[in-house]
Formats: structure tokens, C-alpha cells, sequence
């Protein structure tokens, strides 16, 4: 068994019923940071007006950031892939921790400097700990698909 198998079972057997609510919250607000990201398309015209190399780049990150926040956030929620999301919304936060007090405000959208660090510390715990039991991946994993037969007509 190799690493990455032994932390998913570790963060599979060690995932309180609390943290699932945790999970929930935080996608939630994920997806409410991608929506104001959405709405604070000033901040990102001044950003690509001040910088023309960055014209394209900044277009290609400003919407990896909004897909992963809306889209992650909502995986985050439901527990669907949770894993999978919130390694998509490090690199991210990461950023935030980086550029929070950029003189565009682009990234502005976390206001808190600890608010961005706590973010990231609950996005690396359920990058470990995975879904949880209250979650779409756990609900899955008890309703496995059964296999159906398929019946075709031959004319």
C-alpha cells in the first residue's frame, strides 16, 4: 500500500461528524467567494490595464478561480470528490495568502489576511480527510450502481 492509499484510509477512519458540517460551511462559502469574485470585475480590469503581458494569463486564472470557487466549492459541500476540489482550491488560496494586499484589490475578496490562511488550513485538512460519512462520495460508496441488463431489439 502505498502513501497516498494509507492517508485515505487514515482521513477515511478519522473524520468526525462535525467536521462534516465544517466541510459543508466552507464550500458554501467558497461558492460565495467565486460569485463576489464574479461581481468585482473592476478589480480585474484595472489589473490587466496596468499589466498588457499579463492580458491573457490574467483572463485564464480569472476564470480558473471563479470555475474551482463555484464549481469546488459546491463538490466541498455536497462531498462529492472533496478530496479533488480542495486540491484545485490550494494553488488558490495560496495566491490570496500572496497577493492579498495587492494595490489592484483584485484579490481583495478575502478581506482578512487569517481569514485566507484559515481557508487553506481547512481546504490541506479535508484534502486529507476526505468527505466524511454525510456526504454524496459516502452515499455512493453504500449505493453502489447495480449492474443492469440490457436487452436490445434486433430487427
Amino acid at each position: 500500500m502505498n502513501t497516498l492509499q494509507r492517508v485515505v484510509r487514515w482521513g477515511d477512519a478519522h473524520h468526525p461528524v462535525w467536521l462534516s458540517v465544517v466541510r459543508m460551511a466552507l464550500g458554501l462559502f467558497l461558492m460565495s467567494v467565486g460569485v463576489l469574485f464574479v461581481m468585482n470585475r473592476d478589480a480585474l480590469n484595472t489589473m490587466i490595464a496596468e499589466s498588457p503581458a499579463l492580458v491573457t494569463a490574467a483572463f485564464f486564472i480569472a476564470h480558473y478561480i471563479v470555475f474551482v470557487h463555484i464549481v469546488g466549492g459546491l463538490f466541498i459541500a455536497m462531498g462529492l470528490e472533496t478530496r479533488f476540489a480542495a486540491l484545485l482550491n490550494i494553488p488558490i488560496l495560496l495566491g490570496a495568502l500572496l497577493f492579498v494586499h495587492s494595490r489592484t484589490g483584485l484579490f481583495q475578496v478575502y478581506p482578512v489576511l487569517s481569514l485566507s490562511a484559515l481557508v487553506l488550513v481547512l481546504l490541506i485538512v479535508f484534502a486529507i480527510t476526505g468527505s466524511g460519512r454525510i456526504s454524496v462520495d459516502e452515499f455512493m460508496r453504500r449505493h453502489p450502481e447495480k449492474k443492469r441488463k440490457h436487452t436490445y431489439i434486433d430487427f
